[in-house]
C-alpha cells in the first residue's frame, strides 16, 4: 500500500502519533477551537465551583478587554473579537461560549458600565460634598461616554436604540440623587432637574474624536459651574 509522503510510518511496536499534537482530537475532527469543551476533557473533572469561578473570571477578563479596545479604538475601527480574546488571555472558543456574537459582548460592556456609573453616585455621595461628588461623577461619566461611543458605533441603530432606552432611566435616577443632595444643602440650583442634565450631557456625542481629550471634561466643568448656586 502506498504511504503518505508527509506522514512517516511508525516503527514496529510504536503507537501511531497524533495527527496534530497541539490540538485535541475531537477539536481536529470538528474544526472547533482548541479550547472548546469536549467529552472527557480535564476541565470537566474539576469541581463545579472551580469551573464556575473560572468562567466568571474569564467573562470579566473578556468584558474588560473589550472595554479597553473600544476606549482606544480609532473612529470607525471595528472591534475584533480575536484581538479581544488575545488581550483577555483566553481562547476564541472561550469567548464565544460567553458571547455568541459581537453584539452580545457590546451590550454587556454597556450594561456593566451603566451599572457601575449608577452605583458610583451613591458611593461618591457617601464620601464627598454634593458638588464635589457630582464633579467626580462627571469624571466617571467622561470615561463611560468614550466607551459608549464605540459601542453605539459598532451596533445597528435598532440595537443601540434599545440599549440607550434601557440605560437612560437608571442614569437619570443617579443624576437626580446627586442633584437632590445638592439642593438639600443649598449648593445646587433648585430650578434644574435630571432631565436638564441628561439633555446637556448628550452633546458630548457631538464632539469629534480629536476634540475628546481636551474638550469633553471641559464641557462638563462648564455644566457643573452652571449647576452651582450663586452666592
Amino acid at each position: 500500500m502506498p504511504t503518505d509522503p508527509g506522514h512517516a510510518e511508525p516503527a514496529p511496536g510504536q503507537p501511531e502519533p497524533p495527527a496534530h499534537p497541539e490540538a485535541p482530537a475531537d477539536a481536529r475532527r470538528a474544526g472547533a477551537p482548541a479550547d472548546a469543551p469536549r467529552p472527557g476533557a480535564d476541565a470537566d473533572a474539576l469541581p463545579a465551583d472551580r469551573r464556575r469561578a473560572d468562567a466568571v473570571r474569564n467573562r470579566a477578563r473578556i468584558v474588560a478587554a473589550a472595554r479597553d479596545a473600544l476606549a482606544g479604538a480609532a473612529p470607525g475601527e471595528e472591534l475584533r473579537l480575536n484581538a479581544v480574546a488575545k488581550a483577555a488571555g483566553v481562547g476564541q472558543g472561550t469567548l464565544y461560549r460567553h458571547f455568541a456574537t459581537r453584539e452580545e459582548l457590546l451590550a454587556e460592556v454597556h450594561r456593566q458600565d451603566v451599572a457601575e456609573l449608577v452605583d458610583e453616585a451613591d458611593t461618591l455621595l457617601a464620601a464627598y460634598s454634593p458638588v464635589e461628588a457630582l464633579g467626580r461623577w462627571f469624571d466617571r461619566l467622561t470615561a463611560y461616554a468614550r466607551v459608549k461611543r464605540g459601542v453605539l458605533a459598532a451596533l445597528e441603530p435598532r440595537a443601540w436604540n434599545a440599549l440607550t432606552a434601557r440605560s437612560h432611566g437608571t442614569l437619570t435616577e443617579a443624576i437626580e440623587r446627586l442633584l437632590a443632595a445638592g439642593r438639600a444643602d443649598g449648593s445646587i440650583r433648585a430650578d434644574v432637574d435630571a432631565r436638564d442634565v441628561m439633555v446637556l450631557i448628550a452633546y458630548l456625542s457631538r464632539l469629534e474624536e480629536s476634540e475628546w481629550p481636551t474638550r469633553a471634561r471641559h464641557l462638563l466643568d462648564v455644566l457643573l459651574n452652571g449647576l452651582r448656586t450663586r452666592p
